[in-house]
């Protein structure tokens, strides 16, 4: 009788998980009566796993009859992300500066969606739509490569929607001591870095190589590689020029001390390729890359090729304390302390009539803070760094889009007006805290001041301030 009885259970059980109008619901409800068999002694644990096992299987071929898709697409996901900010931008110029400072005040949105298929044989394949503002200069659309955002404006226009990831992946490797992904497409970046050398928003080109190797439990070794097209000429290019191409290497030394205590240190090796052809071109002419940011020198004009090449060593560690509790916050309490150290052992010496004239302006630096992570319900965090970040430290495209200053004059290297980028020094300060699971709420303020100001300017020193509404899915 007992038998029978399990075997009714486990019919009506499988039956429950194989409705797919709502599978994530209703996988939680088979899962809770399964756990409650098991708590009653009428089911033993190798058989819940089992009827786990075959309620999976008959939820997975179900939903393969119902949506078509083919029996080696093992999972679909839709997920995505809306972020709704307010971003404002302030100067306070001495009293008869020229020229006049007019305040922004804007309000913006990124949207991202995108689905993933995982499939047998360890592959993945995925795209993702995302917001995006028209950045060229010509006639070729050119969405911009380091931010999702759009402003609210002109009359409630319909806004363009741009491809964000393009990818396809492949766990070549995954045993318990080693591990390797290989990725091509449009991607999300295989690097574990800043926003000081990669924006969080920039997605690469091309194709790269993750390797793990954990030693033990506590100790794990990362190496990432990637090649990256930047810019391909086509045929109408001049005669003996090449494309461009961004490589990369990284490894990464992860340690957890004790359950309270961890540390992470990393060195990566990057290099850019032809910078002759790194040009903003003419006004009303197709650039090679997208202009929307400022700090590098450049040869004759603000458009021109960069007057350094860019092979920085990137350098960063963290240590951080876990505290058993804090007031006002759920559970274990994060503090993190982090820098970092850029050489750009290429960078050459700034020509005459150039930002920093006679200097290289190769190196740049990162040091702070953070309490707390949030991100989960109840979970806040506090964020502060110092920014030190000379101009030809790194290429100013792809760096983080939101911190810049004033350039009040223009000059051979810079157009008049704010630019975020690189040659800039100052402050980054951020507050998050997510009452849910799926929304959290941040402030970040910039206060930022150019390096090297142009020849005439009298004040660069500009706050920034972003109050973001994030909701995911």
């Amino acid at each position: 009788m007992k038998h029978m009885t399990k075997k009714v259970l486990a019919a009506s059980t499988a039956a429950l998980a194989a409705f797919i109008c709502q599978p994530t619901a209703q996988a939680q409800n088979a899962d809770s009566l399964i756990d409650k068999l098991v708590e009653k002694g009428i089911l033993t644990t190798k058989e819940a796993q089992n009827l786990r096992e075959e309620a999976d299987k008959d939820f997975t071929r179900a939903y393969q009859s119902k949506s078509g898709l083919p029996d080696w697409v093992t999972n679909l996901r839709l997920g995505g992300d809306i972020r709704l900010r307010y971003d404002g931008i302030f100067a306070e110029p001495p009293t008869g500066a020229l020229p006049t400072v007019t305040d922004r005040n804007r309000l913006r949105y990124r949207l991202r969606v995108g689905v993933t298929a995982t499939m047998l044989d360890d592959l993945e394949v995925g795209m993702r739509l995302t917001s995006s503002e028209n950045k060229s200069t010509g006639n070729n659309y050119m969405g911009d490569p380091i931010s999702g955002n759009d402003t609210l404006t002109n009359n409630g226009s319909k806004k363009p929607i741009a491809i964000d990831l393009a990818y396809a992946k492949w766990n070549a490797l995954n045993r318990p001591d080693w591990s390797m992904t290989l990725i091509g497409g449009k991607m999300e970046n295989p690097f574990h870095v800043s926003e000081i050398v990669f924006d969080p928003d920039y997605t690469p080109e091309g194709m790269a190589a993750q390797i793990g190797y954990n030693l033990n439990d506590k100790q794990a070794f990362k190496f990432n590689a990637g090649l990256f097209s930047i810019a391909e000429l086509g045929g109408g290019a001049a005669a003996g020029s090449k494309d461009s191409y961004l490589y990369g290497t990284q490894l990464r030394w992860e340690s957890t001390w004790t359950p309270k205590v961890a540390s992470s240190i990393g060195v990566g090796v990057y290099s850019l390729t032809d910078k002759q052809n790194l040009t903003h071109a003419a006004a009303g002419a197709n650039p090679n890359v997208p202009d929307v940011s400022k700090g590098n020198t450049r040869f004759g004009s603000s458009i021109g090729a960069p007057t350094s090449s860019f092979n920085p060593i990137a350098t960063d560690a963290s240590v951080t304390y876990t505290m058993e509790s804090f007031p006002y916050y759920p559970g274990a309490f994060p503090v993190k302390v982090m820098g970092e150290y850029i050489n750009n052992t290429a960078a050459s010496v700034n020509p005459v009539g150039t930002l920093g004239a006679g200097k290289t302006r190769g190196e740049a630096y990162s040091i702070g803070m953070t309490l707390g992570k949030s991100g989960k319900k109840g979970t806040w965090d506090l964020t502060y760094k110092f920014k030190n970040l000379e101009a030809n430290y790194w290429y100013e495209e792809i760096v983080d889009s939101d911190h810049g200053a004033w350039y009040t004059a223009a000059s051979t290297s810079a157009g008049a007006g704010y630019g975020a980028g690189t040659n800039i020094r100052g402050h980054y300060m951020r507050a998050a805290y997510s009452p849910t699971d799926s929304l959290t709420l941040a402030c970040t303020y910039y206060l930022f001041d150019l390096i090297d100001k142009p020849i005439g300017a009298t004040f660069s020193q500009v706050g920034r301030i972003q109050v973001d509404a994030a909701f995911k899915f």
